[in-house]
């Protein structure tokens, strides 16, 4: 397992001075990004490791998450996940998405109803280097699974500005809960 630490990262620059870092031969080139394109972006940060371990670090209270870069179209965030902590059943507010699974396992749960199971829902467990894309309308539930801490790199295009979060109901399937928007609720 990775030694990570339970203190504050110990790289002192703002989320600013990280965003205006560039990765040259891998900012995309228009605001609208697919999300195979965003998939082979996480791989590529994914490789930069200098870029990402430094900023690792673990909260024994809920999973810990941190920008990591923007650039055009794009954001990527860093998150770490002991086992058990996880996302409620949630959506990306229209942005499309992919991440990587840096080192330990996530499990993605989706929605998968039927009209006779509208609550139905298939589980996957994602481990490194598995990579897992989606479109603007995927809702998932995220969370760290195994026996030992897990690190994944998000990638959304465009930035995200609300997530959705639903409860799945069993007639109904995923119901809106509420509303989280960039800048108030993370």
């Amino acid at each position: 397992m990775p030694q990570l630490a339970l203190s504050a990262p110990a790289d002192a620059r703002t989320d600013t001075e990280r965003r205006n870092d560039g990765l040259p031969g891998v900012a995309p080139t228009g605001p609208t990004l697919t999300p195979a394109a965003l998939g082979e972006l996480a791989q590529r940060l994914a490789t930069q490791v200098d870029l990402w371990r430094p900023l690792l670090h673990v909260n024994v209270d809920r999973r810990w998450y941190t920008r990591l870069q923007t650039g055009v179209g794009w954001e990527a965030w860093l998150l770490t996940w002991l086992p058990g902590q996880g996302t409620e059943l949630h959506d990306h507010g229209g942005s499309s998405g992919a991440f990587t699974v840096l080192f330990g396992e996530l499990a993605e749960l989706t929605p998968a109803g039927t009209p006779t199971e509208p609550d139905r829902t298939d589980t996957r467990v994602l481990r490194s280097p598995q990579v897992r894309a989606f479109g603007p309308s995927h809702i998932h539930q995220v969370t760290g699974v195994g026996d030992s801490v897990a690190a994944s790199l998000h990638v959304y295009g465009p930035a995200l500005t609300v997530m959705n979060r639903y409860r799945l109901d069993p007639a109904a399937g995923p119901v809106l809960v509420e509303t989280d928007r960039a800048g108030q609720d993370w």
